[in-house]
């Protein structure tokens, strides 16, 4: 651990002034720390929520589930959809493109799971669900988006639903003024807006400006999502936009101790793990795995870090560790395997300057979005999706 670091990007940015930053209500759920793990499909599971959780407070969300394999009893999702014993807000982030199957799902939420919190995607890109109309494509089809989303809130009854949206298919079809609009007319309790288009994919700068212009446009808790690397950005976003709160994607992947310096910096505080070091590093590593370990336990050893191992490479992401370490560490089938690579990092290396920013997880982008045929000559026409539009991937 060093003294905290700022990059040229943060140069003049301080922590803040006492009472800057308000605690957000979302419902009965009092956030004193206005920040939110983006659920991250096939990344934030318990084991990944409670390692951040172990950080800093904040809104932890489990990943996102489909509704139609939930109502159709897929075991697999089910066991996606599981909190920790001791999770402090039950929240879960559900897709779906059928308002039936969507208001079945919320209820065996509520029932099974008892959860406390519901958050929707409406921003994934991935072109077999765009394709399809579904994920990014969904907003640009208003009643669609309105009949899945009031679908949700009536389904709840008293847990409060959030959406997230992008800001549109490209900058000539621009969406999330309507959306945001259209969650406050469902009775959603607020929105996180991802200020990039499903064609910008996690491409250049996300868009700022955008999370502003939401801001003044609705009149619920708005999230800024996208390009929060250092707490120093969170702090510019929210004096940039207004808005509510942020959501951290890939930001903290690799990096969950972002979550402390996050609370340090909106309590008034200097971050103490801007550049952490590699013994900080191998020992979260191995923390991580003892607590995939014990929530898999049914799993082989080797499933389980078979599932470990994207992580891997985002912990070291911009460390000098070298291509053997790299490739060591996509091949370990057990805990020893992974103390013994770890063993041999320089335990007070620390994140050198040039990797504070470097990008982890999804990077790809431009490109052009694949829809229907026909689907941006009516956003009020009535649409009704296929099957095909819900599949389980990440993004958004």
């Amino acid at each position: 651990m060093t003294s905290s670091y700022r990059s040229p990007l943060n140069e003049g940015v301080s922590v803040a002034a006492e009472n800057e930053f308000k605690p957000v209500e979302l419902g009965p759920i009092r956030l004193e720390t206005p920040v939110v793990l983006a659920p991250m499909a096939g990344v934030t599971d318990w084991p990944f929520r409670s390692l951040c959780l172990d950080w800093g407070a904040g809104l932890y969300v489990n990943q996102m589930i489909t509704a139609r394999a939930l109502v159709e009893e897929n075991a697999l999702t089910w066991k996606l959809a599981e909190f920790g014993a001791n999770e402090p807000i039950r929240s879960v982030q559900l897709y779906g493109t059928d308002p039936e199957y969507v208001a079945l799902s919320v209820r065996l939420l509520r029932e099974r799971l008892n959860i406390d919190h519901l958050d929707m995607n409406f921003g994934c890109p991935a072109p077999k669900v765009t394709r399809n109309g579904g994920g990014a494509a969904i907003p640009a089809k208003r009643k669609l988006l309105y009949s899945i989303v009031k679908a949700a809130v009536d389904a709840a009854e008293d847990v409060p639903v959030t959406i997230k949206f992008r800001k549109g298919i490209d900058d000539n079809h621009l969406t999330f003024l309507d959306s945001g609009k259209i969650a406050e007319d469902a009775g959603c309790v607020g929105v996180t807006l991802h200020a990039r288009t499903a064609y910008d994919l996690y491409s250049d700068h996300a868009d700022w400006d955008a999370i502003r212009l939401l801001v003044e446009h609705i009149n619920i808790p708005v999230f800024g999502n996208g390009d929060i690397w250092e707490p120093w950005d969170a702090l510019r976003m929210l004096r940039h936009t207004g808005a509510a709160g942020i959501e951290i994607g890939r930001g903290c992947l690799g990096r969950p101790w972002l979550f402390n310096d996050l609370v340090s910096v909106l309590s008034g505080r200097e971050p103490s793990y801007t550049r952490p070091t590699l013994g900080l590093v191998a020992n979260t590593m191995l923390t991580h795995l003892d607590k995939l370990t014990n929530f898999y336990f049914e799993d082989p050893e080797e499933s389980i870090v078979r599932r470990f191992r994207k992580h891997a490479g985002w912990y070291v992401a911009g460390y000098p560790v070298g291509k053997e370490t790299r490739r060591l560490l996509h091949a370990v089938s057990s805990k020893d395997e992974l103390q013994a690579v770890t063993n041999k990092f320089d335990f007070d290396q620390v994140l050198p300057l040039e990797g504070v920013r470097v990008k982890r997880s999804h990077t790809g982008g431009p490109r052009k979005v694949s829809l229907p045929d026909g689907w941006l000559q009516n956003p009020d026409a009535d649409v009704k999706l296929s099957p095909d539009a819900e599949a389980n991937v990440s993004g958004g």
